[in-house]
């Protein structure tokens, strides 16, 4: 239903127009030879256009760049910044912490972090946590032990899932079965020989998987995020629990983006019983930091493995780990900033921003679909939306996704560069919902020639 040649020339143009517009952000892009690809990170070159935008400064929902064009940020840094752009309590915390109190990396325990493990414990359930600055050391360190408790070597993954790093996740279904995720750098190992893999929504082909034996845990999310939100159907989620348990697997849940769905995430959400919990980004409120939670059960079994180094050279740790201004940071955000009733607001702006999209979809007649996770919703150019990854990567259109990437940037609109995925924050407003929706509505009416540009 889109007319290709409508959609490239309209992408050349708005292309053209962002260029014009962010001369100094293309400045420095230019200038900076001396990283790799020119970015601090590679990631940080997905972008819609030719380059990507330079901060200036960023509050609450809002980011500057340095051509001084503001934007409503419904990207929050894919999750990292959930909590809005410097929330004052976490500020005030990591200024106390730093400033005042000092000894961010002393090596030393602080008390607040056995306030984080009682708090993480009522909203997630798993009684033991440990700390970790990114979500996927806290999923390495995780599988480093539930291997160690099994002795058994594979993990089992959703294809198209979202782990961050972690090498055994790097895993998909084909026609031709399990195969390296495309574009995986530098494996040190065939992926098959780490892992198995079954497509979400299958309990069939979780059950044909785990049959082996030789699984020591299922590593998920609740529901898939990072290749498009991908909701559990019906029983679906209690399915994979009943299998788990059947067959000695470990069921671990990976609350990193999930923690949308409430102050629980979806394992609070939708009363989940896992082994264990692994969560990151968010729960720093801009801070680096993560966890990992562990049930009694396994925490006293490791406890009784002698053999086992968990306190020096044995693969789980960082020195950096649970550092004093990372779990301050955690503290002041889940008591301050990410409570319940912020996530019940961040909810209903969520649903008024999904509820308003597919009214634009249903006004142009497109076979699109919107997804809603709590505070997190997508639309998808396909309906009904895919059940598993491997639809949902099937589902994408580059070029339909970049023109309305830098449609909306052009305007004032970020959104998550990796699909089309927008996120609310407590300083998320209702106008800022409602000009996503104004923008959004022109973007399509240019895109079917039903409306004239904005």
């Amino acid at each position: 239903m889109i007319d290709r040649d409508r959609l490239g020339a309209l992408l050349r143009r708005e292309r053209a127009a962002f260029a014009d517009r962010n001369p100094r952000s293309a400045a420095e892009y230019a200038r900076a030879g001396n990283l790799f690809g020119r970015v601090p990170m590679t990631w940080m070159n997905k972008t819609a256009a030719e380059f990507p935008l330079y901060l200036a400064e960023a509050r609450g929902a809002t980011v500057t760049d340095l051509d001084g064009h503001e934007y409503i940020d419904f990207c929050l840094g894919d999750t990292a910044a959930m909590a809005g752009h410097s929330p004052a309590p976490v500020v005030a915390a990591v200024r106390e912490r730093f400033e005042t109190l000092g000894g961010a990396c002393a090596m030393l325990p602080t008390a607040d972090a056995a306030w984080v493990g009682a708090e993480l414990t009522r909203r997630f359930g798993v009684t033991r946590w440990s700390f970790a600055l990114t979500a996927t050391d806290a999923n390495r360190w995780a599988i480093r032990l539930l291997r160690a408790v099994t002795g058994r070597p594979k993990i089992l993954f959703n294809s198209y899932c979202y782990h961050g790093s972690v090498d055994e996740s790097l895993i998909v279904n084909t026609p031709d079965g399990p195969r390296p995720r495309p574009g995986n750098v530098g494996a040190p190992v065939d992926v098959t020989v780490t892992s198995r893999v079954a497509e979400y929504n299958d309990l069939a082909a979780l059950e044909r998987e785990l049959a082996h034996g030789d699984v020591a845990a299922v590593v998920m999310e609740p529901a898939l995020t990072n290749i498009g939100i991908v909701l559990p159907e019906p029983g679906y989620l209690a399915g994979v629990r009943a299998l788990t348990r059947r067959y000695g697997a470990y069921l671990v849940n990976d609350e990193t983006h999930t923690f949308s769905a409430g102050p629980g995430g979806a394992t609070g959400l939708w009363g989940l019983e896992p082994d264990v919990v692994t969560i990151g980004k968010a729960i720093g409120g801009g801070i680096p930091a993560a966890a990992y939670g562990l049930s009694d059960e396994i925490a006293e079994r490791l406890g009784r493995m002698h053999d086992l180094d968990l306190v020096d050279m044995g693969g789980v740790g960082g020195t950096l780990a649970g550092n004093a201004l990372s779990i301050a940071a955690i503290r002041a955000t889940l008591e301050h900033v990410l409570t319940e009733a912020a996530h019940a607001e961040m909810s209903e702006k969520s649903e008024t921003f999904a509820a308003q999209t597919r009214a634009t979809i249903a006004e142009h007649r497109l076979p699109w679909s919107v997804t809603r996770l709590g505070a997190r919703v997508e639309y998808r150019f396909a309906d009904p939306a895919p059940t598993s990854g491997t639809a949902s990567n099937e589902a994408a259109d580059p070029d339909l996704e970049d023109y309305l990437h830098v449609y909306l940037a052009n305007r004032g609109i970020l959104l998550t560069p990796f699909h089309n995925m927008a996120l609310m924050s407590p300083a998320t407003t209702g106008e800022q919902v409602a000009e996503h929706q104004r923008v959004f509505r022109s973007a399509v009416g240019e895109l079917t020639g039903r409306r004239g540009p904005s």
